[in-house]
């Protein structure tokens, strides 16, 4: 039976308004368009040199798109959007006095709630919306769902609470960046944290803030470093920042990590010829697993 986790670390945005979608239109990375009671999508909102900002998902909900975003940097993402809004007729509301965010992990998680296995497939709820995980269907499925709803909502799909730490070393394993966890902002450029094969850029949409840059990054092949899981050999778990080095030169570094896998952002040429390399974090040996969905 699938578990569930308090996303506490999430909150929610409502973007609402006639010009509601046009207006993110013009600033994310993914198509709004697509967003509907049956799709979801997960988007990056940029600088206008197209190095990241904010990732979040899109939901709708009775007709209102709802973002799954940082609690934490709510306020900032809500007056960056607010800065954009000029004469559109657009409401951008904080939600998360309303709403809940939880994840649903387990391989039956889709069925349980009643979805298509794909991600980004999604259906409306009583109060809320639930969809499969758009970046990667194996991460499970997330809800956003009101809070007074929220106890009748978990008892009638039988879930159970998991933990975040098993949520976060799926998500490793994977290799599915979590923000500003695994992703700097105003420095990363996001087809080095795999938005392209996690489906977060889409490349037919048009211009939005940051684009040229993205495109640029893609049709040149100008990606010189990727997020990847490592796995810990030996030794602790390096705190997050701690350098990676190659036969004592700095090739990357640690972002984040739980049990005996981390995310960390390396240099491609690091992963030449590795089996007469060693990689090392804190005095701990590392071992780069590439994810079976990444193109490099």
């Amino acid at each position: 039976m699938p578990d569930y986790i308090d996303l506490v670390s999430r909150a929610v945005l409502s973007v609402s308004g006639p010009d509601a979608r046009k207006f993110l239109q013009g600033l994310v990375s993914n198509d709004v368009e697509k967003v509907a009671p049956e799709r979801a999508i997960h988007a990056a909102f940029l600088t206008a040199q197209g190095k990241y900002l904010f990732d979040f998902f899109i939901a709708e909900v009775a007709g209102v798109l709802l973002l799954d975003c940082e609690a934490d940097r709510l306020a900032d993402f809500q007056k960056r959007l607010r800065l954009y809004k000029l004469r559109s007729k657009v409401e951008i509301a904080d939600a998360s006095d309303r709403y809940a965010v939880l994840a649903v992990t387990g391989e039956d998680a889709a069925d349980t709630l009643g979805l298509e296995g794909e991600a980004g497939a999604a259906k409306e709820i009583e109060g809320g919306a639930v969809f499969v995980d758009p970046r990667h269907a194996g991460l499970g499925a997330r809800v956003i769902v009101e809070k007074g709803r929220r106890d009748a909502f978990l008892a009638g799909a039988g879930l159970s609470e998991g933990t975040s730490e098993a949520y976060d070393r799926t998500r490793i394993r994977l290799g599915v960046p979590d923000g500003t966890r695994d992703m700097q902002v105003e420095k990363t450029v996001l087809l080095e944290a795999g938005f392209d094969e996690l489906n977060g850029v889409d490349w037919q949409k048009g211009c939005y803030m940051g684009q040229e840059l993205t495109a640029r990054t893609k049709y040149r092949g100008l990606v010189k470093r990727r997020l990847m899981p490592v796995k810990i050999l030996d030794g602790e778990m390096p705190a997050p920042g701690t350098p990676i080095l190659r036969d004592e030169r700095e090739v990357g570094e640690i972002r984040s990590g739980s049990g005996d896998m981390a995310l960390a952002m390396l240099r491609l040429n690091a992963l030449e010829d590795l089996e007469h390399a060693v990689l090392s974090a804190g005095g701990s040996t590392v071992l780069p697993v590439k994810p079976d969905w990444a193109r490099f």
